[in-house]
């Protein structure tokens, strides 16, 4: 019980963050409110994803799967009892956000999927995934135009942050690299900004 509200705290922590920083950010660099860019609001959105991630990951997953041994992180954690994956964990937050209609979305890519639905599907994505790749230490910004809108869209590395993250992935039936190590680009998270509508 304690882990479940736990986890719901740092949801809603995550949620409200997003909307504070959502109201001041205007629909294109030119437009921006009170010097808010795109950029910059993707810049503070990751910010506050990559902190609860490593967070997750490490002082709940770690810390009781790998260290203290008290439960386990199960793809099928609603079955097994278990605790959701890291993954899993950030993919529930996106959908969250998603449904509230806050005015963008982010997702967690990889050019090397576990789960085949979380691979690349524009150029926008495959070039910043793999840029990240390349260069760990460097952000990918972009402009693309789905459908009617022209979105801002920011890739930023992933890193593995803990012994569960890499454990996982190499050990997955169905991951398509098994060589990981702890502080290398495991994908990439992607962050879209509507700016205009056509």
């Amino acid at each position: 019980m304690r882990v479940k509200t736990m986890l719901f705290g740092i949801i809603t922590c995550v949620i409200t963050a997003f909307g504070l920083i959502l109201q001041g950010c205007g629909s294109s660099p030119s437009e921006a409110t009170g010097g808010i860019t795109p950029q910059q609001m993707a810049d503070a959105l990751h910010a506050v994803m990559e902190s609860d991630r490593t967070v997750y990951t490490r002082q709940v997953v770690n810390r009781l799967v790998n260290e203290d041994k008290v439960i386990k992180a199960s793809e099928h954690w609603k079955d097994d009892q278990a605790l959701p994956l890291p993954a899993q964990m950030f993919r529930m937050g996106a959908e969250m956000v998603t449904e509230k209609n806050m005015g963008f979305t982010y997702s967690l890519l990889s050019i090397w999927p576990v789960n085949k639905q979380n691979k690349p599907k524009t150029k926008i994505e495959e070039d910043g995934l793999q840029f990240v790749a390349d260069n760990p230490k460097e952000n990918y910004y972009g402009e693309e135009k789905l459908g009617d809108t022209t979105y801002f869209t920011a890739v930023y590395a992933d890193i593995a942050v803990a012994p569960a993250c890499v454990d996982c992935h190499n050990e997955h039936k169905d991951s398509p690299r098994t060589d990981f190590k702890i502080g290398e680009v495991m994908g990439g998270v992607v962050i879209r900004i509507p700016l205009t509508k056509s």
